[in-house]
């Protein structure tokens, strides 16, 4: 069917733009971290929100104080996880990953590479982007939460306290044990 009536066309037309004027508004209440870098959790949340605005947009079935009150409760879900992950460390690493040491002075991290399932490659292409010709210059490599690569380069002394969260890193390493 290519058109159904004009009455619905004008549903879509005023509805859709309450609810994406209901969205922004909520985003901006709600902080930054709501549209932070994508891990897991940002991704769920995400999909979350734009399958409600689709559903809102286009089903006459859902009213827009029900779509409305979605959003809320998907941004105050998202909201209450964060601000308890930032409290409790259990929470934490439920909810996100931690990062991943890659490359360990100069060297691959075998294991690390298949468990995150990443190339070699890729951590050369890395260590190309952050301006460096030669892996042995590199201290660490490590995959973000978010699936971003951070190159560090060798410290002129000491190890990197950057490096205290991260799986895959020692004692030695300056991580807490």
């Amino acid at each position: 069917m290519l058109f159904h009536s004009w009455h619905d066309l004008g549903r879509v037309l005023l509805v859709g733009t309450l609810s994406y004027i209901a969205l922004i508004i909520f985003l901006r209440l709600s902080g930054k971290r709501t549209l932070s870098k994508w891990n897991a959790f940002d991704f769920v949340v995400t999909i979350s929100l734009g399958s409600t605005l689709a559903t809102l947009f286009l089903s006459k079935d859902v009213s827009f104080v029900e779509g409305c009150t979605a959003f809320a409760l998907l941004i105050g879900l998202q909201f209450v996880i964060t601000w308890l992950s930032v409290r409790w460390q259990w929470l934490r690493r439920l909810v996100k990953s931690e990062p991943t040491l890659l490359l360990d002075r100069g060297s691959f991290v075998e294991a690390a590479l298949r468990r995150e399932r990443v190339t070699e490659s890729e951590v050369r292409a890395a260590v190309r982007s952050a301006g460096l010709a030669d892996v042995a210059d590199v201290f660490a490599v490590v995959l973000e939460t978010d699936g971003s690569f951070s190159v560090l380069q060798k410290p002129a002394s000491g190890v990197p306290s950057a490096l205290i969260d991260v799986a895959g890193t020692s004692p030695r390493d300056g991580a807490e044990p």
